[in-house]
């Protein structure tokens, strides 16, 4: 079966030019993936916090790592099949000398939307959090059964 996509011998895809630009063109958009590589969605690298999903034949377990956040900072919402996990930290630095004074403040905020499953009961999701670790457990919901129905003819 002959494929859509050119490739060389290789196996690497053909680079057609498509004109005296197309240089400058792929150049600056190298030049703004490496700026924003370090970016996701807006937020720095930093605030986004790295989540483990995992599954059972049971339920689905999300972990994420909030280091500094306690249960008063994570909001979790769940609608349309669609759960948020959203955090805000705030940190407050304060040392006083006899010759200085520093305050260093620095905020940042969070958000995460993982798609469950149809047919999940949002009132049976379990979190907990701890040192730091949130822990979201989500109960599968029961697979959904094939009822025949009967064709009859039409009198």
């Amino acid at each position: 079966m002959k494929s859509l996509i050119p490739v060389n011998q290789d196996r690497s895809l053909l680079r057609r030019d498509l004109g005296p630009f197309t240089a400058l063109q792929q150049e600056i958009d190298r030049l703004f993936d490496g700026f924003t590589r370090n970016f996701t969605g807006g937020m720095p690298q930093a605030l986004v916090p790295s989540m483990d999903v995992s599954e059972t034949d049971r339920e689905i377990e999300i972990t994420a790592e909030l280091p500094g956040l306690e249960e008063k900072d994570v909001q979790l919402n769940v609608a349309d099949n669609l759960l948020t996990i959203r955090g805000e930290k705030k940190n407050l630095r304060e040392e006083k000398d006899k010759d200085y004074r520093l305050v260093e403040r620095s905020y940042g905020s969070f958000s995460r939307t993982i798609e469950l499953p149809a047919g999940v009961d949002a009132d049976s999701i379990k979190a907990t959090i701890s040192k730091g670790v949130l822990k979201v457990t989500v109960p599968k919901p029961a697979p959904a059964v094939a009822k025949k129905i009967e064709v009859k003819t039409a009198a």
